[in-house]
């Protein structure tokens, strides 16, 4: 059999998941999961009810990163792991904690009465944006002049951050990282992993 990811396809980490592992040659059943009603094979597997979720045999993964790992120790042509593992944290843990806070801040800023959608994007900006800039300035991708891990990890949640007022995000002083979420946007592999499926249902 197999191995099943389940996924939902506009989530940014199961996007990264789904990447890591069409990279890697891996094939997978694909769950499409409603937010709503989450299949009980799911919450069986994993209690804690987000995706992804990846079940290969008896081992299963429900961390993103974790698959995105487990997929390149199976295949990894390019050598997307071969690079500085504390910077590869130091990008990670900006994008995963309080980019990510940022990030849904500004889609959902109704939740937050108390923030004002001009502050929430400057942080952004200073803390993710123009690091990213300045890095992508100077080198094709985040770690060096090829691709990484790093780069697909990231990549989903600027594409929603980008999404959220894309004319606006156009218009930014940001044509490196603009030009790189572009790459990423145009790629095969990422349409790959975009296909749309029926919801699945136990």
């Amino acid at each position: 059999m197999s191995p099943i990811l389940y996924t939902y396809r506009r989530c940014p980490y199961a996007m990264r998941a789904r990447m890591a592992l069409k990279y890697a040659g891996i094939q997978v059943e694909y769950r499409e999961i409603a937010l709503r009603n989450k299949p009980k094979s799911m919450l069986l597997a994993s209690p804690k009810g987000t995706v992804p979720v990846l079940c290969i045999d008896e081992l299963v993964l429900d961390q993103s990163l974790d698959i995105m790992r487990w997929a390149l120790e199976q295949c990894d042509p390019d050598d997307w792991s071969n690079v500085d593992e504390v910077e590869s944290r130091i990008w990670i843990e900006k994008n995963d904690g309080p980019f990510k806070a940022l990030l849904d801040q500004y889609k959902y800023l109704n939740r937050f009465p108390d923030l004002r959608r001009e502050d929430v994007v400057s942080a952004a900006i200073e803390l993710m944006l123009q690091p990213m800039e300045t890095r992508l300035n100077s080198s094709h991708y985040l770690l060096g002049n090829r691709m990484s891990w790093v780069d697909i990890a990231i990549f989903p949640f600027i594409r929603q951050f980008a999404a959220v007022n894309q004319i606006w995000f156009d218009e930014l002083a940001l044509a490196s990282l603009q030009s790189w979420l572009n790459h990423h946007l145009e790629s095969e592999l990422f349409h790959s992993v975009m296909d749309k499926y029926s919801t699945w249902s136990d």
